[in-house]
């Protein structure tokens, strides 16, 4: 169940982008955590830094990273994330980065509101050490 959200949601009835939506909100959150947490730093600095990960090249490659590592429901996930129609793309990434970073922003939107952190966490961990 979602952390915050009274009612049950079932990830599996949530649209691919409404799971990507969710994703992304979740996965900068954790970054966020992450450089606060490793050091007292400017917020700008915290800033800039928060941007080499989520940006649309580094949510690609980490997802390239941990695909081999999925399980079967967690690759069909990325799978259809990957083909979802996006009308756009960042004006510094190609549309395949973007097809991968949103396909990894659903993974994540799925893996959270299924209630797994942990194996979001453990995932993460895996495609640093992957690196």
């Amino acid at each position: 169940m979602p952390v915050f959200s009274d009612q049950g949601c079932d990830p599996k009835k949530i649209s691919t982008l409404g799971l990507a939506f969710v994703g992304d909100g979740v996965y900068d959150l954790i970054i966020r955590e992450m450089l606060v947490c490793d050091a007292n730093r400017p917020v700008g600095e915290l800033n800039v830094k928060k941007v080499e990960y989520v940006r649309c090249q580094a949510q690609a490659k980490l997802a390239k990273r941990i695909e081999p590592f999925l399980t079967e429901e967690e690759a069909d996930v990325l799978r259809r994330g990957r083909n979802v129609h996006v009308s756009h793309a960042p004006k510094n990434a190609t549309m395949a980065e973007y097809h991968m970073a949103t396909a990894f922003e659903c993974l994540i939107g799925y893996l959270y509101l299924s209630d797994r952190t942990d194996r979001i966490r453990e995932l993460l961990k895996t495609g640093e050490e992957q690196n």
